[in-house]
């Protein structure tokens, strides 16, 4: 298990770092230059004055060196300064994040309940309600975010005025009242990936041969599914919420600029408009890191779930 661990922690640094090197060549490689906007823009720019703005910001040096630079400054909690506001990068971070996890936690919590609780019926109840709850999901699936979220908007926030459109809200209650429809948005393409997981798993673990034992003893049914059933089929459900999880935090930027929210979606986009690379590659970094670090939790206990995977590992 230990020698396990430092395999998972050593690949995460890799991983790590390779999406660093990726990240800050790609945010450099885009149009644009950075020293001509560090400037002012172009208006009565002169050659000396662009020479001095890159050697004031290191633009001047080769790539791989502003890359170890700004890697050693990470590492440090030193993201920089952003071009647009000024301000510590590290501070625009610290004020957004909370609202983006707020957004995450939230829709997970909506497509874990729903989700999980579609598949478990369409598993129990074949026939209609199966098919029902196949087609429903599959629509909500096939309907992109930003097309939910203005069709959320439209009639719930507009013509019914139920829900507010815009912000992240203050307190529980308001932050839950403003951030139900972009949860919602978000939650409703998972919702069907996760039904149609947990529907397959419990469908796999009810033919196994104790299941039909415990029916042949009398067992009620509902103690069947419960203990039996569904309880042999969280592996693969938790391994999918997991993930579906991790990638939501990419998945805010869309949402959060229909909705208005200020989290570090939307200035991931306000970064990437302005040219502020500073705050971009942070924004990146961080959506990397939480994918990566999220996926390897789900992989450390998956056969905490499962005890089956940690035997067949064991004999490996």
């Amino acid at each position: 298990m230990v020698r396990r661990l430092v395999r998972r922690i050593a690949g995460l640094i890799a991983t790590l770092f390779a999406a660093s090197f990726v990240i800050f060549a790609s945010v450099y490689a885009a149009p644009g230059d950075p020293a001509v906007f560090l400037a002012g823009g172009r208006d009565k720019l002169t050659p000396e004055k662009l020479a001095t703005v890159r050697a004031q910001y290191h633009l001047d040096e080769p790539l791989v060196v502003q890359y170890g630079r700004w890697l050693w400054d990470c590492v440090h909690t030193d993201l920089g300064r952003s071009f647009r506001y000024g301000d510590q990068v590290a501070d625009l971070l610290a004020a957004r994040l909370p609202t983006t996890l707020e957004l995450v936690a939230y829709a997970t919590v909506m497509f874990v309940l729903l989700g999980v609780g579609a598949g478990v019926l369409a598993a129990v109840r074949r026939g209609w309600v199966d098919s029902a709850v196949v087609g429903a999901t599959t629509l909500a699936g096939s309907v992109p975010s930003f097309v939910a979220a203005i069709a959320l908007i439209s009639l719930f926030g507009v013509q019914l005025a139920w829900f507010p459109v815009t912000g992240g809200g203050t307190g529980f209650a308001g932050t839950v009242h403003h951030l139900t429809l972009p949860a919602l948005s978000m939650a409703l393409g998972a919702l069907a990936i996760i039904s149609r997981v947990t529907r397959q798993a419990m469908l796999d673990a009810a033919a196994a041969d104790h299941v039909e034992v415990a029916r042949a003893c009398g067992v009620p049914e509902r103690e069947i599914v419960l203990r039996h059933v569904l309880r042999n089929a969280l592996g693969p459900i938790v391994t999918m919420c997991g993930l579906v999880t991790a990638g939501m935090l990419a998945g805010t930027v869309v949402i959060e600029t229909a909705f208005g929210i200020s989290g570090i979606g939307s200035l991931l986009v306000g970064a990437i408009n302005t040219h502020d690379f500073p705050v971009a590659q942070a924004v990146l970094l961080l959506m990397v890191t939480g994918y990566i670090l999220a996926t390897t939790v789900v992989d450390l206990v998956h056969p905490l779930l499962d005890p089956r995977i940690k035997a067949a590992r064991s004999t490996v």
